[in-house]
């Protein structure tokens, strides 16, 4: 027998606050700007354009991710907290009627009636609340709403994301700018499908073929409408 041996697990669902923010941020950043790069292309004959409207993108982009992810997640971080002053509330104005709600609860999930209360009895002398909020509402420390982990993360891979064609369009021939820019776009797509499957232990095919298909559509139809008014002017 192994003395002092303790298992350590570490599970996907500890990631979800940030890997949701991370994997929305670059997949935006990459899509976004490749495809405004590709557009802008398809109507100019020259590098600046596309090189301002690329570091423009990147910039609009962060911001409008940070500010769109923090002012979602406080929306679910509101809810939860009103969630939790009421369940607050119930516990200590009828306590009796909040211990019978976790006996069901756990009845339900297959426990016998003494059993569940004894469960029931045993987590509400520990932290009631807890309790609840965890078999009630669902709410736990893995998936509790962090509005600014949230808003730091979708910014900073937006960033990420934006920088990678913007930096192709830098580097690579006008002549076949958006060639490389759409090729290589759809190459960090892939790579940015497989690293979130991997950070979320999943596999990696369904999630590669997912945003590199998303990834074409958005970028086929912002380089036609720039072909289309480049042609036009």
């Amino acid at each position: 027998m192994m003395r002092g041996y303790r298992h350590i697990e570490h599970h996907a669902i500890e990631r979800i606050g940030w890997l949701r923010a991370a994997v929305l941020g670059a997949n935006d950043g990459i899509i976004s700007t490749a495809s405004l790069i590709m557009g802008v292309a398809a109507a100019s004959a020259t590098r600046d354009p596309v090189l301002i409207s690329g570091v423009a993108a990147l910039i609009a982009g962060a911001l409008s991710m940070a500010a769109g992810e923090y002012v979602s997640v406080s929306s679910q971080s509101d809810a939860e907290q009103a969630d939790l002053a009421r369940e607050r509330y119930e516990l200590d104005n009828m306590p009796e009627v909040e211990r019978q709600e976790l006996v069901q609860i756990y009845i339900a999930r297959g426990l016998t009636q003494d059993l569940a209360e004894q469960v029931a009895d045993q987590l509400s002398a520990k932290d009631a609340l807890k309790a609840h909020a965890r078999d009630e509402l669902g709410i736990s420390e893995f998936t509790e709403a962090r509005p600014v982990q949230a808003a730091l993360a979708s910014a900073a891979t937006f960033s990420a994301g934006a920088a990678l064609p913007l930096a192709t369009a830098w580097l690579a021939p006008l002549d076949l700018l958006q060639w490389i820019v759409g090729g290589s776009s759809l190459l960090f797509l892939a790579l940015l499908g497989f690293l979130g499957a991997w950070a979320g232990k999943a596999r990696p095919l369904k999630p590669v073929v997912r945003v590199v298909f998303w990834g074409i559509v958005a970028m086929a139809a912002t380089a036609g409408i720039g072909r289309l008014f480049g042609a036009v002017v």
